[in-house]
């Protein structure tokens, strides 16, 4: 048997490390680059500037895809929905980047996800041949951005029987057919933020989770260690606000408009088999679907809506009932038997950090937010600090490039180009390399190379073998390895992001313990390497 692939060297983040490195930051030798916010694109700016050959810290009040990048559809779109409202520039930067994403950065967190678009009574023989065209448009932006056809599948005509065998909850009557499609879709999207973010520790960057900046200038921050309440100061060349939805708090004159999209979460024996995900037509609408996303570890999510968000912005969104009620009854329209309220057992909602471009109060009415562009800004303020603000989850990579561009120049740092564009994140490799890991698929889809080194952490204790609850795939290996290894630091940490069991409270609460376990044997140092 091979030998189980170690950690890339200085990947590995801990407590032990979050606390070495938090003492040299604070109070010390000016950083280059002070990044806020860990969600994908403040992770992503701190690698681009470590991999640039820059000094970076990077802090966040929380964890690691604390906020909007643990709560998206986990999807990497390309751009096919921006194709249909004219921004082309959009449409085309996101199938560049699902392609680097799925060809060179982490292909084994992000493959090839098919989708039925079901041809019900509900959708006219002219919405039909719209979904058509749009299909065939979205194929043209994949041979723009250069991805292979053995990457992404071309779209087809499915024939009723085809698209019964893809979903067969789907409802017979008045079925004809369906429309075939495909896109990127995460395994998760919040291991793609901690896979960033130990590629960035990797190069150098200090990853600083639960320190809290309490004021920026262009000359660095006041932070608050939030495990021990002490204040300091970080001094820093540059500053990049990265902290998406509260980014309007720490620099003024920035306003967004957040919008919040809803996702169900329902056991998948409700829906039955589920080889592809599913378009569902929203009624009346001709661009807009409820989208059916089975997770293959028992879970099927089903997203989503895009509401406007008023008033104070919460750490963690709830969903409202009004958008769990207009989902299932979305749903309900398609399917042969209704999935009811009390299947769902749980639900999740993110809030997309939408740049207000509308003008002030008393001008006229506000767009909707699902009208507002995704473009992303990246906004210097007159005191200097770097704002990046808008886009989405597929394109956080550009994002980040930019703001770091953004911040080379404005504050006149020695860096060269980007290299990220072809920079391998942590477990990353080809598929040829990746289908050889000894470690079970679900792994290698989650830990890339290092899959069969969180698999042999078993072989030391069987009971790391174990699921850590009865119907979900996740063991005591997959916690160890993310308290050693991850920087998980408590148990929120552990079953809110680096696993998603929590996304089910009662789940959550069954594997509550299992994770206090992990965490109370690190800290007393049993088992240690």
């Amino acid at each position: 048997m091979s030998t189980a692939t170690p950690p890339l060297p200085g990947s590995s983040l801990s407590a032990a490390r979050r606390s070495r490195e938090l003492t040299e930051t604070v109070g010390g030798p000016a950083v280059d680059v002070l990044v806020v916010g860990l969600g994908a694109t403040g992770a992503g700016a701190a690698l681009d500037a470590a991999a640039r050959g820059l000094t970076v810290a990077a802090v966040d009040a929380h964890d690691l895809a604390f906020g909007t990048s643990r709560f998206s559809s986990k999807l990497i779109h390309g751009g096919l929905r921006y194709l249909a409202s004219a921004q082309l520039d959009v449409a085309h930067e996101s199938a560049v980047e699902r392609g680097v994403l799925m060809e060179r950065t982490a292909p084994h967190l992000v493959r090839a996800q098919p989708f039925v678009l079901p041809l019900t009574p509900l959708v006219s023989r002219g919405q039909s041949a719209l979904a058509r065209a749009g299909f065939r448009a979205g194929d043209t932006l994949r041979l723009a951005a250069r991805t292979a056809r053995a990457t992404l599948p071309a779209p087809r005509r499915l024939s009723t029987v085809e698209t019964r065998h893809l979903a067969p909850a789907l409802r017979t009557q008045g079925l004809r057919g369906g429309l075939l499609s495909w896109d990127g879709r995460l395994t998760d999207d919040a291991r793609l933020v901690t896979a960033i973010a130990r590629t960035a520790a990797a190069h150098g960057a200090r990853i600083l989770t639960r320190v809290r900046a309490l004021r920026l200038t262009a000359s660095g921050a006041v932070i608050r260690d939030e495990l021990t309440g002490e204040e300091g100061e970080i001094r820093a060349r540059a500053v990049i606000n990265a902290s998406g939805v509260w980014a309007g708090g720490l620099v003024e004159g920035i306003r967004i408009r957040p919008s919040r999209g809803t996702h169900l979460v329902l056991r998948s024996d409700h829906l039955g088999p589920l080889p592809a995900g599913l378009h569902v037509p929203v009624p009346g609408e001709t661009n807009r679907f409820v989208l059916v996303l089975p997770q293959g570890d028992g879970r099927v999510y089903v997203g989503l809506t895009d509401e406007p968000v008023e008033g104070d912005i919460p750490d963690v969104p709830e969903a409202p009932e009004t958008d769990i009620g207009f989902l299932l009854d979305v749903l309900g329209s398609v399917l042969d038997v209704p999935v009811q309220r009390d299947d769902v057992v749980g639900a999740f909602a993110g809030l997309r950090p939408l740049l207000d471009t509308t003008p002030s109060a008393g001008s006229g009415a506000a767009p909707r937010t699902s009208d507002i562009s995704r473009r992303h800004a990246v906004l210097t303020s007159p005191e200097g600090v770097i704002t990046v603000v808008g886009g989405k989850l597929t394109t956080y990579r550009r994002m980040a490039e930019d703001a770091v561009d953004a911040a080379v120049a404005t504050r006149r740092l020695t860096a060269g180009p980007s290299p990220t564009a072809s920079l391998p994140l942590v477990g990353a490799a080809s598929p040829d390399a990746l289908g050889s890991v000894r470690a079970p698929r679900r792994l290698v889809q989650r830990y890339g190379t290092e899959a069969a080194a969180v698999r042999a952490l078993g072989a030391h204790d069987p009971r790391l073998d174990e699921p850590v609850l009865p119907g979900h795939p996740v063991t005591g290996a997959e916690l160890l390895w993310a308290v050693r290894h991850e920087g998980a630091l408590d148990e929120a940490d552990l079953l809110d992001r680096r696993t998603r069991i929590g996304l089910v409270p009662a789940d959550r609460a069954a594997a509550l313990d299992a994770a206090r376990r992990v965490l109370d044997e690190v800290s007393a140092g049993v088992g240690e390497m």
